[in-house]
């Protein structure tokens, strides 16, 4: 819910525009994620359901080729992580029409802002 605060006071009024739904799975960390409910639909995965989850499964799986499953993410420089967020959000993808999710993101908020 930090992280999504911050989002919401960096996106102002723009935040229900540039976010139109938010999609978690069931875990006790996102159970707050319903307040946001009269400014953004939130939808909930049903458990093991890793379909439902497609986008976020891919990038799961791109980030495992830097650390491994079971490893902790603490155990790693912020740098390094920062190298893998940047190498993931500028490698371009098939669903979104061979864009990178960065541009992706910046043509879709172009869009909504202006």
């Amino acid at each position: 819910m930090q992280a999504l605060n911050t989002l919401i006071t960096e996106a102002g009024p723009h935040f229900p525009t540039v976010f139109k739904s938010i999609t978690s799975d069931n875990g006790s960390e996102f159970s707050e994620l319903s307040k946001l409910e009269p400014q953004t639909t939130i939808y909930f995965t049903h458990p093991y359901t890793s379909s439902e989850r497609g986008t976020n499964e891919r990038h799961n799986g791109l980030i495992r080729r830097f650390i491994p499953k079971g490893k902790r993410i603490s155990d790693y420089s912020i740098e390094f992580v920062a190298k893998i967020q940047t190498w993931c959000n500028s490698l371009p993808r098939k669903i979104l029409a061979y864009l990178s999710p960065d541009e992706a993101f910046d043509d879709q908020l172009m869009n909504c802002i202006y």
